[in-house]
C-alpha cells in the first residue's frame, strides 16, 4: 500500500497550490505523519510536482438525480483539478481514487484519454434519449493539462458532430482554443457556457485558486466569447461570507461589462475534508477574519461547517442566506442580468453516419 503523508516531507516546498497538507481521505485506514528522526540523509529541496496519470475510460455518462441540479447527465474528462481551489467541493472526490482530497487531489491528476469514443458509443445506443449534458460541474476541463492532452477537444467534436446540446463550466481560458467548435454550437442552439469568478482581487484569487486565471483574464475571456456570438452566465461561485460575499454586485457588475448575458450565484460548500482543508487555509491566509467567515458559514448551514441537505447546500439558510439572495435578485434587475438562459435544442440530435452504415431513403 502506498504511503500518503499529512504534512510535507523532508525537503518538500509547496508554490502555487492551494492545499498545505496531504490529509488522508475518509476510507484510508491508517494516518502517516513525516518527521525528521535524525536519521535522515538531507534532502535539497524541491517542489512538490504535478504527475497525471491516464485512465482508459470504459464510460463517458455520468448520472445524478439531484434535484438541485438543471442535468441529469455530465462528463469528466480529468479526475483531480490543478487549479487548485482550496475550497473546491469535488475534493472528497479523490478519496475514492485512495487519494488524499489535500494535495493529491491537485497534484495527482487522471486524464481520461479515449473517453470521446466511449461517449460515442452512449450516444449511438439504441435506447438514449438526448437531454443537455454539462461538463465542467466536478473537475475543471480547461485546466492546464488540458492544452496536452486535449481530452476536453475530443469529446467537444464528438458533441458536436452528433449535434448535441452541452452546457460547459470553467475559470480556464483554454476554452477560447475552442472557439472554432463552440461558436457555431452556439449558433445552432445547442451550448451555454458558464465562467466562474469568485473575486476580482487578484492577490486574493492568487491565494484562494492558486492556478487559476486572474479574474481580470477571466472577464477577458467572457468578452471574447461573447464576442464570438456565445452567451456567457457569469457564476459568482462560490460566494466565501465574510471575505467576499461585499463583492458579489461589482463582481455581476464587471462581468455584465465584460459581455456576461445571465448570472448565478452559489454559497460556500465545505463538504467533507474540505472544511478542515479550507480552515487550515483560512488559518495561514486571513487569520484576522477566520473566526468571522467559519462563523458566518456555520449560521448560512443550521449551525455546522456543511448541511448536504438538498434545496439548501448551494444556497444555504438563514438571515445571512436570505440577505444574500436578495442583493443578488436586486444586482441582476438593476444590471439587466438573466438568472436563467434559453434552453439549448435537442431536436437536431443525429448521430453522424458512419462508413458502411445503409443509407436512409430520404
Amino acid at each position: 500500500m502506498e504511503t500518503r503523508h499529512e504534512t510535507l516531507k523532508q525537503g518538500q516546498r509547496l508554490r502555487a497550490r492551494g492545499a498545505a497538507s496531504n490529509t488522508a481521505g475518509r476510507f484510508e485506514a491508517a494516518v502517516h505523519v513525516a518527521f525528521d528522526d535524525g536519521w535522515d540523509l538531507p534532502e535539497t529541496d524541491r517542489l512538490v510536482a504535478t504527475e497525471v496519470r491516464l485512465e482508459r475510460a470504459r464510460s463517458a455518462l455520468a448520472w445524478n438525480r439531484s434535484p438541485d441540479l438543471p442535468f441529469d447527465r455530465s462528463i469528466n474528462p480529468y479526475r483531480g483539478c490543478e487549479h487548485g481551489c482550496v475550497y473546491c467541493f469535488a475534493r472528497p472526490s479523490h478519496a475514492f481514487l485512495n487519494l488524499s482530497p489535500g494535495l493529491d487531489f491537485e497534484t495527482r491528476l487522471v486524464a481520461r484519454p479515449g473517453i470521446a469514443a466511449a461517449l460515442e458509443r452512449e450516444l449511438r445506443a439504441k435506447g438514449y434519449k438526448v437531454a443537455t449534458v454539462a461538463i465542467g460541474t466536478n473537475t475543471d476541463p480547461y485546466q492546464p493539462l488540458e492544452a496536452t492532452h486535449r481530452v476536453m477537444r475530443d469529446v467537444l467534436e464528438v458533441l458536436w458532430a452528433h449535434r448535441h446540446p452541452v452546457a460547459i463550466t470553467t475559470k480556464g481560458t483554454l476554452i477560447e482554443r475552442d472557439i472554432d467548435l463552440l461558436a457555431p454550437m452556439a449558433a445552432a442552439g445547442l451550448l451555454r457556457v458558464g465562467i466562474s469568478v469568485t473575486t476580482l482581487d487578484p492577490g486574493l484569487a492568487r491565494a484562494m485558486e492558486p492556478r487559476c486565471p486572474a479574474p481580470a483574464r477571466r472577464l477577458a475571456t467572457i468578452r471574447r466569447l461573447g464576442e464570438a456570438g456565445i452567451a456567457v452566465r457569469a457564476m459568482v461561485a462560490p460566494v466565501v461570507p465574510g471575505l467576499t460575499d461585499h463583492e458579489l454586485e461589482p463582481i455581476l457588475e464587471a462581468a455584465r461589462d465584460a459581455g456576461a448575458v445571465a448570472a448565478s450565484y452559489i454559497a460556500l460548500r465545505l463538504p467533507r475534508e474540505v472544511s478542515g482543508l479550507f480552515q487550515d487555509w483560512l488559518a495561514a491566509h486571513c487569520p484576522d477574519r477566520a473566526a468571522k467567515v467559519m462563523g458566518r458559514v456555520r449560521e448560512m448551514h443550521g449551525g455546522q461547517d456543511y448541511d448536504p441537505a438538498f434545496g439548501r447546500r448551494m444556497t444555504g439558510e438563514g438571515i445571512w442566506a436570505d440577505l444574500l439572495k436578495q442583493r443578488f435578485a436586486k444586482a441582476v434587475a438593476r444590471l439587466g442580468l438573466a438568472t436563467r438562459m434559453p434552453a439549448l435544442r435537442c431536436d437536431l440530435f443525429c448521430p453522424p453516419a458512419r462508413t458502411g452504415d445503409q443509407l436512409s431513403l430520404f
